[in-house]
């Protein structure tokens, strides 16, 4: 299992929505955001679709599972640097089809596998213990398979370009950019958004082993430069585990990844349809996602 972290701002009143939050919310709730997340002041970012191709595909996971996943690319033949975007706990819902369009009028061809659809779709959901589960079943060894099955469908497609490929992710998926960068030589640049780095200093061992391979221990194995993007005021992720990474990296020589912490932004600072939204602190680490994904990707 996945040792999970709690949506930053979240209350357990946040999860009961009651008819005047579903009327204040509008159109929103239902054009595919996370229920469960979803802020009632949200005003997110939205992202057309002119001129790209955008399409739900799935393909053949490891264990025959059928891998849904969404796809946003410029219209043309390409070819197209390639970017995985991995989810948060609510899967693949609007803010992450969004981003998947962002970078796809920056050249990119962006996927998004839908890691949980195993068990179930959490995006429409609103109970926490019910997304906890789904999660929890989804174990570090059926991620990596999805994401072999993900760089090798990406491989056959003639928009994609040949050669290195990127992975980004947030929360959960941040965690695992920096699992994937270690474990894929194919992946040539990741970026994690405020991904767990070690396990809490309370953790029971059931937990630390449960949440295996950490990041911290990664360092060593790192196959592409990484850049970390944190919230200094993050409750789930404290600045100790950041260190210890930073620790963790310089030991083992990888001077090509670095992490940026934002002191006064929170966790999921970047999720413009959550009360956490930092849209200073967004702006600029997405430039800074974009300038190492280029760096990497484009040369």
């Amino acid at each position: 299992m996945t040792t999970l972290i709690r949506p930053e701002g979240q209350t357990a009143d946040d999860l009961k929505l009651s008819r005047r939050a579903v009327g204040a919310l509008g159109g929103l709730l239902f054009s595919g955001y996370a229920v469960a997340a979803l802020a009632k002041e949200a005003q997110p970012i939205t992202t057309d679709a002119a001129g790209l191709e955008t399409a739900e595909v799935s393909y053949p996971a490891p264990d025959g599972f059928e891998l849904p996943a969404y796809v946003a690319r410029a219209a043309g033949d390409g070819p197209f640097p390639v970017v995985v975007v991995v989810s948060e706990i609510f899967g693949v819902h609007e803010y992450i089809r969004d981003v998947c369009r962002r970078l796809a009028k920056q050249g990119y061809a962006a996927i998004a596998p839908a890691f949980f659809n195993r068990v179930e779709d959490p995006a429409p959901l609103s109970d926490m213990g019910r997304i906890m589960q789904i999660v929890g079943a989804t174990d570090y060894e059926q991620v990596m398979g999805d994401l072999s099955a993900t760089l090798d469908w990406a491989s056959q497609q003639l928009w994609a370009r040949d050669g290195k490929v990127g992975v980004t992710g947030f929360c959960w998926g941040g965690k695992v950019v920096w699992q994937a960068a270690a474990r894929f030589a194919v992946i040539g640049a990741g970026v994690a958004w405020y991904g767990r780095l070690a396990p809490a200093l309370d953790a029971t061992p059931v937990q630390v082993s449960s949440g295996q391979p950490w990041p911290v221990d990664l360092a060593d194995d790192l196959k592409a430069p990484v850049l970390g993007l944190y919230g200094g005021q993050d409750q789930g992720i404290p600045l100790a585990s950041v260190e210890r990474m930073r620790e963790a990296l310089a030991r083992a020589g990888q001077t090509d990844s670095r992490i940026i912490v934002y002191p006064d932004a929170p966790h999921g600072f970047h999720a413009d349809y959550r009360a956490s939204y930092a849209e200073a602190d967004a702006r600029d680490a997405w430039a800074k996602l974009l300038a190492h994904l280029d760096k990497a990707l484009r040369s």
